[in-house]
């Protein structure tokens, strides 16, 4: 089902893509990022089961704008009982940044995310831009992992979210080949 939403004067349909936009997406991720690396990471994602959550923005005639995914992230230690996943790759179409079809995308699919149950959600990321969601580097400090610094950034969706932590994580498998 596509959620159409007004951003500026653009209608911008959202949805979870189907198999028939897999090639359009790889397409993108080249494209938005100048490189194959993470078209491979999310056909890996995919291929392993490890996707969450993947969504894509369209403009009203069908044309892919951007998409995202979210993966399972594995903890262990004290918060080894909470939902974690990660945003990554995120892209949008060179020719449709800075319209907000990446700030819509991103902040619908936080929502559908949330309502999955998910306790916390990890980026790599500009600070300015991921902090307007809500994610916080000071939180992320207290999660162990492969990443760490001020673009390491943690949104906690549960009260276990904030609380439950030290955790140390893992993340799924396919992102080894960028750590």
């Amino acid at each position: 089902m596509v959620e159409f939403h007004q951003i500026g004067e653009d209608q911008v349909g959202l949805r979870t893509p189907e198999k028939k936009d897999e090639p359009a997406i790889l397409s993108l991720l080249v494209k938005a990022f100048g490189q194959s690396n993470e078209g491979r990471l999310v056909e890996r994602l995919r291929a392993c089961g490890a996707l969450v959550l993947e969504r894509i923005a369209t403009d009203d005639d069908g044309k892919l704008l951007g998409h995202l995914a979210f993966s399972r992230v594995t903890g262990t230690g004290e918060g080894h009982r909470l939902k974690i996943s990660c945003l990554a790759p995120v892209c949008v179409d060179p020719a449709s940044q800075n319209k907000g079809v990446g700030t819509k995308l991103i902040q619908e699919a936080l929502d559908d995310l949330q309502g999955l149950g998910e306790d916390l959600v990890l980026v790599l990321g500009a600070p300015d831009y991921y902090s307007r969601f809500g994610f916080d580097s000071e939180l992320a400090k207290k999660v162990q992992g492969p990443y760490a610094g001020p673009i390491f950034m943690a949104l906690p969706f549960t009260q276990a979210g904030r609380e439950d932590l030290p955790v140390e994580v893992t993340y799924a498998t396919p992102f080894r080949e960028f750590e």
